[in-house]
């Protein structure tokens, strides 16, 4: 009964941290309008490797491959910064929420990098998911009148910077997810990350035009808490998949574009139409769709003959399924985080030695 509530609460914690991340577009579309593109993110930033610093703490970087610490750390830099400045630089609020959608090409664009870079294996499946998502982003960036090329290029041509950007923006994503999957080796790197992004914002407010920052109240408010979604995102999130439903959270995760355009929708005043939200929907079902095409078949692994008492917790499943653990390579959040599952020996009835297995990577 212990064991069951406490993978329930695990499960909330990680449902929990999907919420937070959902609002992010909201919050730094909140904060940019008043400290400026630039500033405004630097501000985040900052705020967030703080947080981080204390809620997920520092790696032992002799761990760490060169490889995935230095290629790992300019793609996610270059990552977080087209994404913020996707947001600050759009020319309205329903703007920055159509980049935020823009941005949610990774996780199909993930798993055709997989495919093409991991040897990773996907059924016919892949052609039709992709096909959706960009169909989906088309009908969101067509405005009203739904699936019109003519609109979504004019639309793309009002500011093709800030389109650019997000677009940019999941390509380098995707990269990095296989980056990360190929070479972190269980090793999170999550909180220097942010540090050298945070970095790298300083650095081109220092030698931009230092556009000036608006402080006032609910700027300050609005940047500490989006430091606080994403900061104490990613450590929920740690909860989550450390001992919560993995399956339950990988699937809830696919609809973030959905609970990103509501949340942006009710932060930023923005009223969005049904043809917006028929898109959005296309865009997370061709996800799942792509998502749905790596599922391979279930590997069985006996793990004890009989049912024996854990000192920790009890096993409810008799086997691992590989194919769950798979599935959560998309999810954004994971970045390189290790797993770690009992395996236990009927015949002493003792837990062996914790098995890490890397999950792969996925914001």
């Amino acid at each position: 009964m212990r064991a069951t509530k406490s993978s329930g609460s695990a499960t909330a914690a990680g449902l929990l941290a999907i919420v937070l991340w959902s609002s992010m577009v909201g919050m730094i579309r909140l904060v940019t309008d008043s400290l400026g593109a630039i500033g405004g993110a630097a501000m985040i930033y900052s705020c967030c490797a703080i947080l981080l610093s204390v809620t997920v703490g520092w790696p032992k970087f002799k761990d760490f491959s060169r490889t995935y610490l230095v290629t790992g750390a300019v793609m996610f830099a270059a990552y977080e910064v087209c994404f913020a400045l996707a947001i600050g630089l759009a020319d309205t609020p329903r703007q920055a929420i159509e980049v935020g959608i823009v941005n949610y090409l990774w996780p199909s664009l993930t798993v055709v990098f997989a495919i093409v870079f991991a040897g990773q294996k996907a059924s016919r499946l892949i052609l039709p998911g992709i096909v959706l998502s960009v169909v989906g982003i088309a009908v969101v960036l067509g405005g009203d009148a739904g699936l019109d090329v003519a609109g979504t290029v004019d639309n793309v041509r009002s500011n093709p910077l800030s389109y650019g950007l997000a677009f940019a923006g999941a390509v380098i994503w995707s990269g990095y997810c296989t980056v990360t999957k190929m070479f972190a080796n269980g090793n999170n790197g999550i909180t220097p990350f942010f540090v050298l992004t945070a970095v790298a914002f300083w650095c081109m407010y220092l030698s931009s035009g230092r556009e000036p920052m608006h402080l006032s109240f609910t700027a300050i408010a609005a940047t500490v808490v989006a430091a606080c979604a994403i900061g104490f995102g990613y450590a929920l999130w740690n909860v989550g998949i450390l001992r919560g439903n993995m399956t339950l959270l990988a699937a809830v995760s696919y609809f973030t574009p959905v609970l990103s355009a509501a949340f942006s929708s009710s932060m930023l005043a923005t009223a969005l139409g049904l043809t917006f939200w028929v898109g959005t929907a296309v865009v997370c079902l061709g996800a799942i769709l792509c998502w749905w095409a790596t599922r391979g078949p279930k590997a069985p692994v006996e793990v004890s003959e009989e049912v024996g008492s854990l000192d920790e917790q009890s096993i409810e499943e008799q086997f691992l399924d590989e194919t769950s653990i798979d599935e959560l390579t998309g999810v954004r959040s994971l970045l390189g985080t290790r797993v770690e599952c009992v395996v236990t020996i009927a015949s002493d009835r003792r837990s062996a030695p914790r098995v890490p297995i890397d999950v792969g990577s996925g914001s």
